[in-house]
This record gives structure tokens, sequence and C-alpha cells, in this order.
């Protein structure tokens, strides 16, 4: 498990992994046209993207 840490595998697949949920969730293309489009669509799909990860998230809390 030591080489996880060393090597960052931890967060490179924690980053395939949101990629991946937004590739499911959005689609892979952007549909705008422009780079300030293009950036306004990104930003709006991870608002989307991260608002219904919250509502799926469980409210947990330590017990003793």
């Amino acid at each position: 498990m030591a080489w996880q840490q060393t090597s960052g595998y931890n967060a490179r697949a924690g980053a395939e992994g949101a990629m991946s949920r937004y590739k499911r969730i959005i689609g892979d293309t952007l549909r705008s046209h422009g780079r300030q489009a293009q950036e306004t669509e990104i930003r709006i799909a991870a608002s989307i993207l991260n608002r219904m990860l919250d509502l799926g998230r469980p409210e947990s809390f330590r017990a003793a």
C-alpha cells in the first residue's frame, strides 16, 4: 500500500473516477462553440454533477 502513496495512485484513481462519472452523466463532447461558451458549459455541468453527488451522499456522523 505504500507504493500507492508514493506514486500518487489514489489521487489519479479519484480523478479518473470523477471524469468517468462526468462523461457518463453529462456526455463526452462539448456542444457549444467558442472558448468562453465551452468554459460556461463545463462550469454548469460540473455544478450539476456536484449537486447530484451531494444529493446522493448520505449524511453520516461519528458515533462515540
